[in-house]
């Protein structure tokens, strides 16, 4: 039986006979359905017709984004860390090129997920590597392809080596996360999915709801989620897409970012 993957958002589906009724992330006030309808396709089909590009996006940070784009098109980010690799985030289209160019990195110990829009081909991503999966558990309603890889955690953050932490800042999801790596020589980096989302300014970050309908977060939300990072390091931040990321001083930009954000929303 195929695993169908949804042609909108990109996620894989547990084997059926028959292509699902419906996908219930994109049904979500979250997502949307397809202009056309709701549409299906498979990994094998996806491989005839699209690959992966990998590039290098700082010293110890490696890009994995699929072209011609598919879905909502976000790319991966393989950490390179000296307690082992770690995959954040994920994307739909995985085939032996890709599993090879990132064996030559060093492989892969642990993916991490920001939330269910990027859960993609995890079970695929994880098979290929045989690791686990940490996805925080408040999001375990929207994993559509349920696998023993699978490792749901809860609380609020969690240590995947001394190099690299989970922090649950909810907001767009209620297990929404984020990655801290103590990289960028110490200074460290913040992986935000769309979490904290870099915007077309990029001194600044947004924060919401959903991002296709436009539905912003409350104010005490945002302040929540620049408290949970609060006490973590770091210069850069990168989120979920090829070039959406702040390249210095971005702790400061978030700050800044979320006292804007306060200022508008609260009618200031």
């Amino acid at each position: 039986m195929p695993n169908f993957m949804c042609v909108t958002c990109g996620v894989q589906f547990a084997a059926t006979d028959a292509p699902p009724q419906g996908c219930p992330i994109c049904q979500d006030e979250r997502q949307y359905i397809n202009w056309n309808g709701q549409q299906w396709t498979t990994l094998e089909a996806l491989q005839n017709d699209h690959h992966n590009v990998i590039r290098s996006v700082e010293t110890g940070l490696t890009g994995i984004g699929t072209d011609p784009r598919f879905a909502i098109g976000q790319r991966a980010l393989l950490i390179q860390s000296a307690h082992g690799n770690i995959l954040w985030d994920c994307i739909s289209l995985i085939d032996d090129a890709t599993v090879a160019a990132i064996n030559e990195l060093g492989g892969v110990t642990a993916m991490a997920i920001s939330h269910p829009h990027f859960y993609s081909s995890m079970v695929e991503w994880s098979r290929a590597f045989d690791v686990p999966v940490y996805l925080h558990a408040d999001n375990r309603p929207y994993v559509m392809r349920p696998d023993v890889a699978i490792e749901f955690w809860a609380g609020e953050t969690r240590a995947l080596n001394p190099e690299v932490t989970l922090v649950r800042c909810g907001g767009h999801f209620p297990g929404s996360t984020v990655l801290h790596w103590l990289g960028a020589d110490g200074q460290g980096v913040l992986l935000t999915g769309d979490t904290i989302q870099v915007v077309q300014d990029r001194r600044y970050v947004s924060f919401m709801y959903s991002y296709p309908n436009l539905i912003p977060l409350p104010a005490a939300t945002v302040r929540r989620i620049v408290a949970a990072v609060e006490a973590y390091p770091f210069d850069r931040l990168y989120g979920g897409w090829w070039d959406l990321r702040i390249t210095t001083e971005a702790k400061a930009g978030v700050i800044r970012s979320a006292e804007r954000y306060c200022r508008i929303i609260e009618g200031g």
